[in-house]
């Protein structure tokens, strides 16, 4: 009885070490495939200087699409699909400017040009510039206890990133209310304009766009970005008691609705093909960068875990879909129109994961799944510390996979790259292909790659 109760006990531990030590060795294979290949960073380079900017509804996001499902056949997919979508078509029209003018302490009039990015989805200015005496608010309460003051004026939001925050999204996420909502909550109490402090914690003065909604309940009014350098001086203007005249000039506008795609590469399942796995980024961008790290990376990671599975002989148990999201940006429609087709056709999403937060070097995942499938992702961390990604935490998914999660309950991830330079570059014109480095961005790919492979044959 004894010798048999020692076999039960051990042969458990046997397996798993066994088990451990097949994965160790494959995940090694995909990681020697991915740094020795210079596919991801080729198609980067194409996506983001061939192509460029790519705005829901441009010429540009037309290009990407068509270069997606090339590239997704290229890589090696069983199937490549492109899923239609309507999307937004919000235009920029126009370089935009502004200005300040005040009296100097000689009372000499004195004017300072902004460096300025309308927000997307925002109306324009018109054929006049917004002309107004700027009220500054460092916060949505500030706004309450001034909204007497700022009929007839535009209202300076100036709430900066916490920089006691260790992980910069959770500074991003505080603040990007401020871009989003601050249109309409200042135009409530009158307002003509508004001016937002970029989101970000740069030492640059480059201006960072992004999405804002309207209430529309209340008047639309002109919404711009102003880079952290001139944010400086306005506050030494306010501090010194500066009457402050500004001039925007932005020229945005919403045309009608127009036909974007997702795109969508397939591995099929040898044993469960009706169970699919869902990994991507988003295809479309801002339009005054690149979009290199915004989701150029994800995008490229995407199909790159695609050209090494294939590679490599990868047989996937369950259908893997390699996804080029549309319209996150400004509408986050692709997400929801997957989620919505994978409900019509009855599917089975069992794992979605997304990469998009930058290309930097990888720290881990995080997770939104139930106890019992956190503690089998626990039990992976070692297999991934030796390409920097075993940084595992709850609470994780992404703009285009919550969707799954909403309607069918589905796990989700998110990569989590290192956050500090992000939002440095995040929505404006440092955004390019030069910010991105090639070793950093092969990581990545091979940090999902192995999550990827994990969940397919572990299931969750």
């Amino acid at each position: 009885m004894k010798k048999i109760f020692l076999i039960a006990f051990i042969t458990p531990l046997t397996v798993f070490a066994q088990n451990n030590l097949s994965d160790s060795a494959f995940i090694k294979r995909i990681s020697d495939n991915i740094l020795l290949s210079r596919a991801s960073y080729n198609n980067l380079h194409t996506l983001t200087k061939t192509i460029g900017g790519r705005l829901a509804g441009s010429p540009q996001m037309v290009k990407a699409e068509q270069w997606g499902a090339q590239a997704l056949r290229n890589a090696g997919a069983d199937d490549v699909t492109l899923q239609e979508c309507i999307v937004p078509h919000w235009v920029r029209g126009g370089k935009d400017k502004a200005s300040v003018t005040y009296k100097n302490a000689n009372g000499k009039t004195e004017t300072m040009q902004l460096n300025v990015l309308a927000l997307g989805n925002s109306v324009g200015s018109g054929a006049k510039a917004v002309q107004a005496s700027l009220v500054r608010v460092n916060s949505f309460d500030e706004l309450e206890q001034k909204k007497d003051e700022v009929k007839g004026k535009i209202v300076f939001y100036n709430c900066p990133f916490d920089d006691t925050l260790i992980r910069t999204f959770e500074a991003y996420g505080k603040n990007v209310v401020y871009r989003t909502t601050g249109a309409s909550r200042a135009a409530k109490y009158g307002a003509v304009a508004v001016l937002i402090r970029s989101m970000s914690n740069s030492t640059n003065n480059n201006p960072h766009t992004g999405s804002m909604r309207y209430d529309e309940s209340l008047p639309k009014i002109p919404a711009a970005a102003v880079g952290l350098r001139d944010v400086e001086k306005l506050d030494t203007l306010f501090d010194n008691n500066m009457q402050i005249t500004a001039q925007l000039f932005t020229y945005g506008k919403m045309l009608p609705d127009t036909i974007g795609h997702n795109v969508v590469g397939e591995l099929k399942g040898t044993e469960f093909p009706n169970e699919v796995i869902t990994v991507g980024g988003h295809l479309d961008s801002w339009d005054v960068n690149e979009g290199a790290h915004d989701d150029g990376t994800g995008v490229t990671q995407t199909i790159e875990v695609l050209r090494a599975f294939k590679a490599l002989g990868f047989q996937p148990k369950h259908t893997i879909r390699f996804v080029l999201f549309a319209n996150e940006e400004n509408g986050a429609r692709g997400g929801k129109k997957y989620a919505e087709l994978a409900k019509q056709n009855n599917e089975k999403p069992i794992f979605a994961l997304e990469s998009d937060a930058g290309g930097f070097t990888p720290r881990g995942f995080s997770f939104t799944v139930s106890d019992s499938s956190w503690n089998k992702i626990i039990a992976w961390k070692n297999l991934f510390e030796p390409y920097g990604g075993s940084d595992f935490s709850r609470g994780g998914g992404g703009t285009d996979i919550e969707p799954l999660n909403k309607t069918f309950g589905t796990p989700v991830a998110e990569f989590i790259p290192d956050s500090q330079r992000y939002f440095d570059i995040h929505h404006s014109a440092g955004d390019v292909f030069e910010a991105v480095n090639a070793r950093e961005l092969k990581l990545g790919a091979i940090n999902i790659a192995a999550l990827l492979y994990l969940v397919d044959k572990y299931g969750l």
